[in-house]
């Protein structure tokens, strides 16, 4: 008996989730990186350490754009983990729908949440 799923003509299903996926979680990790280090070097040259100058340095449009789009990154990353960890073990599709559609809702509202506390600023 021969094996037809191997070599150019296997079925190959999904494969392009893969990629994309992997890809996705470097891009977003590599913002929150860079943020990362900006977040640092402006707390270490800060000169007023109270909530006044906290508050101050994201009351800065730009500040409160570039934290929203790294919390984006943030969101995207976890949905992609896991989204990742539901498919790979949990095996009942009812379940693992409805966790899937929980996380979304989850992620969603935390970013509804984190732009009210931006804009709030």
């Amino acid at each position: 008996m021969a094996n037809d799923n191997i070599g150019p003509k296997r079925l190959v299903v999904g494969a392009h989730y893969g990629m994309r996926d992997w890809l996705a979680q470097r891009v977003t990790a590599i913002v929150m990186a860079i943020y990362t280090v900006i977040l640092f070097v402006k707390f270490l040259t800060a000169s007023d350490f109270s909530y006044v100058g906290w508050a101050s340095m994201f009351a800065e449009q730009w500040f409160k754009l570039v934290t929203f789009v790294v919390l984006m990154s943030l969101f995207f990353h976890a949905w992609v983990g896991v989204r990742d960890i539901w498919m790979d073990y949990v095996k009942s599709v009812a379940l693992r729908l409805t966790l899937q559609v929980a996380t979304i809702l989850w992620l969603v509202g935390c970013a509804a949440w984190a732009a009210q506390i931006l804009w709030r600023v």
